[in-house]
């Protein structure tokens, strides 16, 4: 059974609340992920606590252990002149520098003078439903801990 620092290779696919797929691992390599490390979003982690290898399951993860919700005070307008010298076009990201540190924005909108960005990200406030099927599973090696991610599939890989 699956626990916390298991290395797991697994395939998924997810879907927005209404059946739309966002993404897919299945037409290439299974994810190889270290559990616990925070790669994961929180509620697809929970979901793996307890599986086997061999496993196949569908788990709807809220918003809240996804991406997190939408926070309105993340988007802004800012005036263009911020980004002189680029032709700022919708859906670029930047990084920006925040009172909270270094943060990814999106550009959503483009004014004549103006830029509104938004720091949220692109799937927060949604609902996602997780088609999943386990692998494997393994122990991690001491270098995985310490490294805090998985080296391969069965953990022979230098990080460089």
């Amino acid at each position: 059974m699956i626990k916390a620092n298991d290395v797991i290779s697994l395939h998924y696919s997810v879907y927005t609340h209404d059946g739309v797929q966002l993404d897919s691992s299945r037409e290439s390599e299974p994810l190889l992920v270290l559990l616990g490390s925070r790669f994961l979003i929180e509620g697809l982690e929970e979901a793996l606590i307890g599986k086997s290898e061999g496993d196949t399951f569908t788990v709807k993860v809220e918003a809240e252990k996804a991406y997190g919700l939408r926070h309105e005070n993340l988007v802004q307008s800012v005036p263009k002149t911020m980004f002189e010298g680029i032709d700022v076009e919708v859906g670029m990201s930047f990084r920006a520098t925040t009172d909270d540190g270094e943060q990814s924005v999106i550009v959503i909108e483009v004014e004549d003078d103006q830029v509104v960005v938004d720091g949220n990200h692109p799937l927060s406030g949604m609902d996602l439903t997780f088609d999943v099927e386990i692998l494997s599973v393994r122990a991690p090696t001491a270098e995985e801990l310490e490294h805090g991610h998985p080296h391969g599939e069965k953990g022979d890989h230098s990080c460089g």
